[in-house]
């Protein structure tokens, strides 16, 4: 599966942006899809991921209630709505996919394949 993501940008703090991710080469609908960050200095950490049908989405405390993940089977994409953005959600966003059957998809070694990521930028 190739990936690339796209949609970043520099926004104000409370501002809103919305990520896309583009698939190809494979079945989109076979994979669980995810979206991580990476912060300058920091490890890539776990944002959200959404099931293959869409019917379930898993969040980190950090974005929960402010974050939305969907997908897009019929077209091969998976979104990111983000709201109320703040200065700390600044990072480089990348979606992966995940082609494995069950795990917390959590953790960047449950996921097979990774775009290039996208650079949000949070002003305050």
């Amino acid at each position: 599966v190739q990936l690339q993501a796209f949609g970043g940008g520099l926004v104000q703090a409370g501002a809103s942006l919305r990520l896309s991710c583009a698939a190809s080469g494979r079945t989109f609908s076979n994979y669980v899809m995810g979206w991580f960050r990476q912060a300058p200095g920091k490890e890539r950490e776990f944002v959200a991921a959404i099931s293959r049908t869409g019917g379930s989405s898993y969040y980190a405390g950090s974005v929960k209630g402010r974050f939305t993940i969907s997908r897009d089977n019929a077209n091969n994409a998976v979104y990111l709505q983000m709201n109320s953005l703040k200065p700390e959600d600044t990072s480089v966003y990348v979606c992966a996919a995940c082609g494995k059957v069950g795990g917390s998809l959590e953790h960047e070694y449950e996921y097979d394949y990774w775009g290039q990521g996208t650079l949000v930028t949070v002003s305050s």
